[in-house]
């Protein structure tokens, strides 16, 4: 495995980034300890969820829906008659 100290990692920065991503690790080191271990990883493609008609099918809007407890409301509002 190569070890980079962290100023030639600094230079190199893109070059080693896509030598990690293509699966070959490597290790940064600082006064010649090694710091850290830069590997690729396996991050799963971000999904797009789908929002409009998510509940397609699985309900019923009553053909009322806009007058619905008018009687109600309007007695909150205005009170009893």
């Amino acid at each position: 495995m190569q070890t980079y100290d962290i100023q030639a990692a600094k230079t190199h920065l893109s070059r080693l980034v896509e030598q990690a991503a293509k699966g070959e690790s490597f290790v940064i080191t600082k006064g010649g300890k090694p710091m850290v271990k830069v590997v690729a990883i396996d991050a799963p493609a971000p999904r797009r969820t789908k929002r409009l008609g998510f509940l397609a099918g699985q309900f019923t809007v009553p053909a009322d829906f806009d007058r619905m407890d008018e009687d109600e409301i309007a007695a909150l509002f205005y009170g009893e008659e």
